[in-house]
């Protein structure tokens, strides 16, 4: 499939390129036409090739399409878990991951003291 990007880009260069002299193209010749016969031709080719490439990846999308909205669902609920223990985002630094993958969420030190909502605990 990389070998077509080429020759997909060629074509579209040319037919930019054309552009202007169809523009000028007083219609006493047969260029014209040859020429949009070409690319006609050369485009349907390559549609032909990528044909099977683009149903393998709708065949895919439909395939993964249940654990992405699985996995959506889950991560919205968490979000919003962590959204709600947080005052503002404004307060907190870049999250860093630790060498062992842990993830620190450091609070900035010029934020004002945080107060949990609720009058909850915080867990430490």
């Amino acid at each position: 499939m990389k070998s077509l990007a080429p020759a997909l880009a060629v074509t579209l260069l040319a037919l930019a390129l054309s552009g202007p002299a169809l523009a000028q193209d007083d219609g006493g010749g047969d260029g014209l036409s040859l020429m949009q016969e070409g690319a006609e031709l050369l485009l349907r080719g390559l549609m032909q090739e990528m044909e099977p490439a683009l149903e393998d990846l709708q065949g895919f999308a439909e395939q993964v399409a249940p654990m992405v909205d699985g996995m959506t669902a889950e991560m919205a609920a968490a979000f919003a878990a962590l959204i709600a223990k947080l005052d503002s985002l404004s307060h907190y630094d870049m999250p860093e991951i630790l060498p062992n993958g842990d993830i620190l969420i450091r609070r900035r030190p010029d934020a004002p003291v945080y107060v949990p909502p609720d009058g909850a605990e915080i867990d430490l």
